[in-house]
């Protein structure tokens, strides 16, 4: 009850000043972050408060969920089967090299965690933050296949992130287990969720398209009743054991057909509400801050910002070899992969183990000092850095790839 005591003056407050803040380089995970250190640092029963680790995982997985339906029903589908290229490259060649890039300077910078440990590290900071990085996906001085890129890499690289956490922490558990099961976490957590995710999608696309078409549904429960889909989604997942965070993005695409309006409508609903849950979160994420800051060893930051440039950036450019893209469109798409809430749920879910490897310490000192560079740094870069890039982009000529 204090959270909320100290969390629902402070959305009041924002929402005073949101659009202020939304004309400056400020972004409200920004504040919301800062807010809840600072209320951390000065009121003893905040500091002091311990949070449901349950409680706090559904409250974030329910941010993303609904966060990666939105920005998934948002994307052109006739956009992406032109550019699907670069998506295909960033979530393959990109992924799997930011995977290896992370456990090697993990081992490298802590040499106390075991090859398996730093892959747990490394999965849980692979995946980018859509909400984040909302600034420069929604841009229309960025290109529109880069903007889309980087949009479908931040909804489907999380839930492809789960599979590894997951394998990682059954070795690290096992002290060596059976490689082999890789693959049913694969099918699993990709593949179910996946389908739940079409299934749910198409069809729930359809009823509502067919029901708005009668005019069998008032527009004031269009909002609701679409958001149903993605929630629905979690749930299934959940019971089925697949990724509800691949099956919501999923959802978001495969509702599109049937209902067209279903981006506008779905980004109406989560700027209104679905943004509370990600607010709420980063506002809980500064209070752990502000109790753990004074833990946080130069070895973590330096980690932190290996983990936002050479680990992020290096893959990046080598998954895009060969697209004669510009060397700045490379170094924009290098350099926002912002890390957040993705990050913080898997976190949770790696605490919501029943047993954790003794390097549980040093891997979430790392994941508070990563997340929270990347909070700062990108939030704070993206208007600048959109500024700049356009300037770069308009230098090229009249007919750059990526305005193809």
């Amino acid at each position: 009850m204090t959270v909320l005591a100290a969390f629902v003056p402070l959305l009041l407050l924002y929402g005073l000043v949101s659009g202020r803040v939304e004309r400056s380089w400020l972004t409200p995970p920004i504040l919301f972050t800062a807010a809840g250190a600072a209320l951390g640092l000065a009121v003893p029963a905040l500091r002091d408060w311990r949070a449901d680790p349950e409680l706090v995982l559904r409250v974030a997985e329910a941010g993303l969920v609904l966060l990666l339906f939105t920005d998934a029903s948002r994307t052109d589908l006739r956009v992406l089967r032109r550019i699907r290229a670069l998506p295909t490259r960033l979530l393959s060649t990109g992924m799997l090299l930011t995977l290896a890039l992370g456990a090697l300077a993990a081992r490298a910078i802590f040499p106390a965690l075991s090859w398996f440990e730093a892959g747990i590290l490394s999965a849980i900071l692979a995946p980018t933050d859509a909400g984040l990085g909302q600034v420069v996906v929604t841009s229309e001085r960025v290109p529109m296949q880069v903007r889309q890129a980087l949009n479908v890499e931040a909804g489907l690289n999380d839930g492809l992130s789960v599979p590894f956490l997951l394998f990682f922490l059954a070795l690290a558990q096992a002290k060596g287990g059976d490689r082999a099961n890789l693959t049913p976490f694969i099918v699993e957590q990709l593949g179910y969720g996946a389908a739940i995710g079409l299934v749910v999608g198409a069809l729930g696309g359809r009823a509502l398209g067919a029901a708005i078409r009668r005019d069998a549904i008032v527009h004031s429960f269009r909002q609701i009743a679409l958001v149903t889909l993605p929630l629905l989604c979690a749930l299934a997942s959940e019971w089925a054991g697949a990724s509800m965070f691949i099956a919501a993005f999923v959802c978001g695409l495969a509702v599109q057909p049937g209902f067209p309006d279903a981006g506008r409508e779905a980004v109406e609903f989560t700027d209104e509400w679905g943004q509370v849950f990600n607010l709420f979160v980063f506002f809980l994420f500064g209070i752990v801050v502000a109790r753990r800051a004074p833990e946080l060893s130069a070895a973590t930051w330096i980690y932190a910002l290996l983990s936002l440039t050479v680990v992020r950036m290096l893959p990046v450019a080598v998954a895009l070899l060969g697209t004669r893209l510009s060397r700045a469109t490379v170094a924009f798409m290098g350099w926002f992969g912002p890390r957040g809430l993705a990050s913080i749920v898997l976190a949770l879910v790696y605490l919501e183990g029943e047993a954790h490897p003794p390097a549980e310490t040093a891997i979430l000192r790392a994941v508070i000092a990563t997340v929270l560079l990347s909070i700062l740094a990108h939030g704070l870069s993206a208007k600048p850095g959109i500024a700049a890039y356009a300037r770069r982009l308009a230098a090229l000529g009249p007919d750059p790839p990526e305005l193809k």
